[in-house]
């Protein structure tokens, strides 16, 4: 069955659809993705290792949960979604982290990540994700550059960082706040 994206602008509005393939390898067709950042309470994010299979970055470590939008979908519905189709969590709150564009020779992405806890994840989509693993901030400060991460995802971590030092507090009373 041929997936199709929307496709958007640099201000984030639908200008048109094209398939998957056609996203993936040019990156003029700018499309959506959700993430989320999914930490436990130790304060360790949860990484996925991307199947072999995968078209883009197989084999690397990438974001908690990460997809692409539905046509019509929005960001909040797709980060759900994902969440329950890579990792088996429903039900979970998600607070709004930041809107960020990725942009390099293989694709064009406008993402929206969103931040939520737990402590352990349901049965994961092991056609997407050959392995998970909970990584503490300096297990993945020492990784970073060495290729073993998407780039994508390299972007990421930066991204929440700034965020982190901008909002102090525990992630659990952040998240708690979250009115999704």
């Amino acid at each position: 069955m041929a997936e199709y994206f929307d496709i958007v602008d640099e201000h984030d509005r639908v200008v048109g659809q094209a398939l998957r393939s056609e996203c993936h390898g040019n990156p003029d067709l700018i499309h959506r993705a959700a993430h989320v950042l999914v930490f436990n309470r130790q304060e360790e994010l949860l990484l996925q290792k991307r199947a072999e299979e995968k078209d883009i970055q197989p084999g690397r470590w990438d974001t908690s949960v990460g997809g692409h939008l539905n046509p019509g979908e929005a960001y909040l519905q797709a980060a759900r979604r994902e969440m329950e189709e890579e990792l088996g969590l429903t039900d979970l709150p998600l607070l709004f982290l930041y809107w960020s564009r990725i942009r390099n020779e293989i694709e064009s992405e406008n993402i929206t990540t969103f931040l939520t806890l737990a402590e352990s994840y349901g049965d994961y989509s092991q056609r997407e994700i050959s392995a998970l693993r909970w990584w503490k901030s300096a297990d993945i400060e020492t990784e970073i550059g060495s290729g073993c991460f998407t780039p994508n995802f390299e972007e990421e971590w930066q991204a929440w960082k700034v965020w982190r030092r901008a909002n102090s507090g525990s992630l659990e009373a952040l998240v708690r706040q979250a009115k999704d």
